[in-house]
């Protein structure tokens, strides 16, 4: 008894000394702020904005750092008017990002209706493309995206404009916002929440590791305590990928198999998204329905994917690389064109169990075409169809997380609710290459 009443004494005076170190950096960096701040016409707004802060040595460290750097803007040679630089925002500022105003009444007009679907990634490629279609079935929609900067953001605008065309409002938002999600699903009372946004991409992973734990880790969870709140809460179906298959070596891929080897961080928290799902269907009752997606192709694609860049390059007359493997292996991978993907994510979205304990279930799709092909066939396809060679070096596989195949068992979903890919590589390309 008196060995824990010691321990207990030291945690205590851990966490006296630390409150003790954080009031000294509040109260000197509080002082510091306001002397630099009385140069703006507005100062009382940064004051106002980090002082919400919870109280700890976060709360100091964030102080420190803000009156460094608002000193610096303000003494530095050319610096614009410090009133400028401060300004009221129309919301608060979510970890670290600015919360962009949006269109209330847009909003509330799109959840007039009884069938809508909230879907998260709308200026993604698969999101755009969902939108549109779930459009055409007559579903209203409402997305929420936050146009970050991984790839052209300018091609993201062009597709909020596609389904702006179509009705389709997007919220410029980030998921771990959750404040803004509550606000937004509970103008809406969405019917299904169709979660597409990720920080995508394998080999970036290696460079940004903590982009992919925000988007997919933080904001999957932000997203899921949420739907947890609605009343009813509505099914989720959610982004998964073909990655987390890591290293196996059985083929095709099955929902059967152990994906406990991921190759990648992007892999990893792919498969954790699967796992914290079991886990809000196990406490929750909540409906989940993940989707494995096997390299996804078409137009309005992502310009980080080996078809896109290889087409610009050799149009460029610009070298290719094409990877193979540490025995001179072929790189294979499962190519599925958009628009099959399009109708895998309708057709699990409209067989989604409710989210009802006793009636939801956890479920898992592989969403793919079953017809794996050698990149150099990919190259092959390009070369006819843009009517240029392509200028080509071949390398070793980079150590950033890529698996030397791909392919998709998809009997699962063809039984749950007729999934049939039907767009060969060559078809697909064609029309990726018009657009």
């Amino acid at each position: 008894e008196r060995e824990r009443e010691r321990e207990r004494e030291k945690d205590q005076n851990r966490l006296d000394r630390r409150a003790w170190r954080a009031s000294i950096i509040d109260a000197r960096v509080l002082t510091s702020i306001n002397e630099s701040a009385k140069r703006s016409a507005e100062p009382e707004h940064a004051v106002e904005r980090i002082s919400k802060l919870p109280e700890s040595g976060l709360r100091g460290a964030a102080l420190a750092v803000a009156a460094t750097l608002w000193h610096f803007i303000a003494t530095s040679e050319g610096a614009t008017d410090p009133s400028r630089l401060v300004h009221e925002p129309a919301n608060r500022r979510v970890g670290g990002v600015e919360r962009k105003p949006y269109d209330v009444a847009a909003v509330k007009e799109t959840c007039k209706n009884n069938n809508v679907i909230f879907v998260t990634g709308t200026a993604g490629f698969v999101g755009m493309h969902v939108g549109i279609e779930l459009k055409k079935r007559g579903y209203s929609v409402l997305g929420l995206d936050n146009y970050n900067n991984y790839y052209s953001v300018a091609l993201k605008r062009d597709r909020t404009q596609k389904l702006k065309d179509v009705g389709v409002v997007t919220v410029d938002g980030d998921l771990a916002d959750g404040e803004l999600l509550d606000e937004l699903l509970s103008m809406c009372s969405p019917t299904h929440v169709l979660h597409l946004a990720a920080q995508a991409g394998v080999r970036y992973a290696a460079k940004n590791p903590l982009a992919y734990v925000h988007s997919n880790l933080l904001g999957f969870v932000t997203l899921l305590e949420s739907v947890k709140k609605m009343e009813p809460m509505p099914p989720v179906i959610y982004a998964s990928s073909s990655s987390v298959y890591g290293l196996n070596t059985k083929v095709p891929f099955s929902e059967e198999d152990r994906v406990d080897q991921p190759a990648s961080l992007y892999a990893a928290t792919k498969k954790s998204n699967e796992m914290i799902a079991h886990t809000y269907y196990n406490i929750y009752g909540m409906s989940l329905t993940g989707l494995r997606f096997f390299t996804v192709y078409g137009p309005y694609g992502r310009p980080d994917m080996a078809y896109f860049f290889f087409t610009q390059r050799i149009l460029k007359g610009e070298e290719i690389q094409i990877f193979e493997g540490p025995n001179g292996e072929t790189v294979q991978r499962d190519f599925t064109y958009i628009d099959d993907i399009v109708d895998g994510v309708i057709g699990s979205l409209e067989s989604a169990p409710p989210s009802v304990k006793g009636e939801a279930e956890f479920r898992l799709f592989n969403l793919g075409n079953t017809n794996p092909l050698p990149v150099t066939t990919l190259v092959e396809n390009l070369e006819e169809l843009l009517g240029k060679k392509a200028v080509k070096k071949v390398v070793p596989m980079p150590a950033t997380g890529d698996v030397l195949a791909t392919h998709a068992n998809v009997s699962a979903a063809y039984e749950a609710f007729g999934y049939n890919p039907k767009t060969d590589l060559k078809t697909g390309l064609k029309r990726f290459v018009e657009w």
